[in-house]
């Protein structure tokens, strides 16, 4: 394998042979033909491969090969980072597509810092997620029942736990543009209370209860007529966990849609607490960093 490797780059003589006066080998590739490569691979592939040699290194400086990595509204995405006005319209002008890629690659957010979308590195797609005070949660200004914990096991630096509670339901709203493409709809969730204790973690499961006498309802819908209803019961205290709510098309390009979802478990018969709530998290289909968790689906329409 190694000979093989040393004549794709070198040529059959290996790389005395490449030295040799008037030998050829892969950096006297012409850029164009080694942009044709890079198009077939993706970002972290077109990295490594820029560090081969000068035709690869020019080639994937170039707009064409990053623009068809970019999700085809990085115009209105990019808008998010460079704020409005002129002059960040002459910012983004002389931006060049690589850059683009990586600045849309780190995390954007806006509203009030509640909400951020990224795009994952090897394909490209976007990924978003809004915070715990983003949303709506019933009886949140009540310390009796929730408080506000910083942690570094959040994105958002803070996650909203319930000690105790009988209706228990948290809504939230999301209006963006999504680049076309099915997206999945989570709730990131921790049952027990952590902490770092001598440098380690430790979960307390003082206040889990409730989550097993009945199951938890998922509800997501769109304002294109798009509806997806399922429920589970909450398990496995101590870890992070994505509770899949539902997915859903966005099918048209430059239009935004609007998002509707919740969780809720409100049958008052009972009290449930012991529960973390980090964000809401929107991901292409199927893109899962995290164990996830899908209920019984009740009811999916659209």
């Amino acid at each position: 394998m190694g000979a093989g490797v040393s004549s794709l780059f070198f040529g059959t003589g290996g790389a005395a042979t490449a030295a040799a006066a008037g030998s050829t080998g892969m950096g006297d590739l012409p850029e164009l033909c080694a942009a044709e490569v890079l198009l077939r691979l993706d970002a972290p592939e077109i990295c490594a491969l820029a560090r081969l040699n000068r035709a690869f290194r020019g080639a994937a400086g170039a707009d064409f090969v990053w623009e068809a990595k970019l999700p085809e509204n990085y115009r209105h995405l990019i808008g998010y980072v460079e704020g409005g006005g002129e002059e960040g319209r002459r910012r983004r002008r002389r931006a060049g597509k690589k850059e683009i890629y990586a600045r849309l690659s780190r995390p954007v957010t806006f509203d009030d810092g509640t909400k951020e979308f990224w795009l994952e590195k090897s394909k490209g797609r976007v990924c978003m997620a809004l915070s715990s005070k983003a949303q709506v949660i019933t009886g949140i200004d009540d310390r009796r029942y929730w408080t506000h914990m910083q942690t570094t096991e959040s994105r958002f630096q803070s996650v909203a736990y319930l000690q105790q509670i009988w209706w228990f339901e948290v809504v939230g709203e999301l209006d963006f543009s999504f680049p076309m493409g099915t997206y999945s709809l989570y709730y990131r969730i921790h049952l027990g209370k952590f902490s770092k204790r001598f440098g380690r973690r430790v979960c307390s499961s003082e206040h889990i209860h409730g989550w097993d006498k009945k199951p938890v309802r998922f509800q997501l819908s769109t304002s294109d007529g798009q509806n997806a209803l399922s429920q589970c019961y909450l398990d496995e205290p101590g870890s992070w966990v994505l509770y899949h709510a539902g997915d859903f098309v966005a099918s048209k390009p430059g239009e935004a849609l609007k998002l509707k979802f919740s969780m809720a478990q409100i049958d008052c018969t009972h009290t449930k607490g012991g529960l973390c709530i980090d964000s809401v998290l929107v991901y292409p289909k199927g893109f899962r960093p995290e164990k996830v968790v899908t209920g019984r689906v009740s009811e999916m329409r659209s």
